[in-house]
């Protein structure tokens, strides 16, 4: 270890040093698996400075694999972007359950928290297509968090909505959970968190509109919560939308998604397909 890392606790270290929380490199010590000179040592052990670390880590745990093939937009060491259907869940409700995790799981090889299954940096609804970004290591997984915090991810949508927004406008509202209902949320509520997007008309057509969608925060539901209460719902969304019989699912697709690369910081940009089901509703409303 550098020597200028002297006086640093062991698990502290290790946690740095292989990019995983500090719950997970405490465990690896109080395994055996963390040695100084062939010595177990206790987690909170100070570091002298110059000691040689080995580390063993065991295999990762592997999952059950299931779910459709998924199309691979990106693919590198630390993390991969696949195309998600509308009706996948990102994770299964249970075991062996179908769900974005447990197809990618087949894509390669995986490290994340111990097990052989991709991380997750962000989620996607299980109604909403698109872009799906996953980390293939702990590290990849740190980095691309990161990322999201500090605003260095574009995520770009596409919303087929009721009515006639304006051509371009932007949202920047209170943003937490209904009162009346916990499982919704709403931009009707006293909170400190904001949620903020920017939208455009892509194109209008019989009783709705295409809209493109930039969202500068990720709060869950976000876009449909902010065009439902700014006039403007999502067609096909049950919970805050309103029925269409031109799509049976809520009309969402995350359209675009661009981040820097784990290992460089190199810009990564990737684009999704538009779906069957969405251009078809496209078509018959154009």
């Amino acid at each position: 270890m550098p020597r200028e890392r002297a006086g640093e606790r062991l698990d502290r270290f290790v946690a740095s040093a292989l990019a995983v929380p500090v719950e997970r490199a405490r465990a690896l010590v109080d395994a055996g698996r963390v040695r100084i000179r062939g010595k177990t040592c206790s987690p909170h052990r100070k570091l002298f400075g110059g000691e040689e670390l080995l580390v063993r880590r065991e295999a990762p745990r592997a999952g059950v694999a299931s779910g459709p093939a998924l199309l691979v937009l990106h693919d590198d060491a630390d993390c991969l972007v696949v195309v998600k259907p509308a009706g996948l869940a990102v994770e299964g409700s249970g075991p062996g359950a179908p769900s974005a995790v447990s197809a990618a799981s087949r894509l390669g090889a995986f490290d994340v928290g111990g097990r052989a299954l991709p991380g997750l940096p962000h989620r996607l609804d299980r109604e909403t297509s698109g872009c799906l970004l996953l980390a293939r290591s702990d590290r990849g997984l740190a980095a691309l968090r990161q990322a999201f915090e500090q605003g260095q991810v574009e995520k770009e949508y596409l919303a087929l909505v009721a009515g006639a927004p304006p051509d371009a406008g932007a949202l920047d509202t209170p943003y937490g959970r209904s009162p009346a209902d916990p499982r919704r949320f709403t931009t009707r509520v006293a909170s400190a968190r904001r949620a903020r997007l920017t939208f455009a008309v892509e194109r209008r057509l019989r009783g709705a509109t295409l809209l493109r969608v930039v969202l500068d925060t990720g709060r869950t539901h976000q876009i449909r919560v902010q065009l439902a209460e700014a006039g403007f719902p999502v067609l096909g969304d049950g919970v805050y939308g309103v029925a269409s019989e031109a799509i049976a699912r809520q009309a969402l697709h995350a359209a675009r998604l661009a981040f820097p690369r784990p290992a460089d910081g190199a810009r990564v940009e990737v684009r999704a397909p538009l779906p069957e089901d969405l251009a078809t509703a496209i078509g018959r409303m154009g």
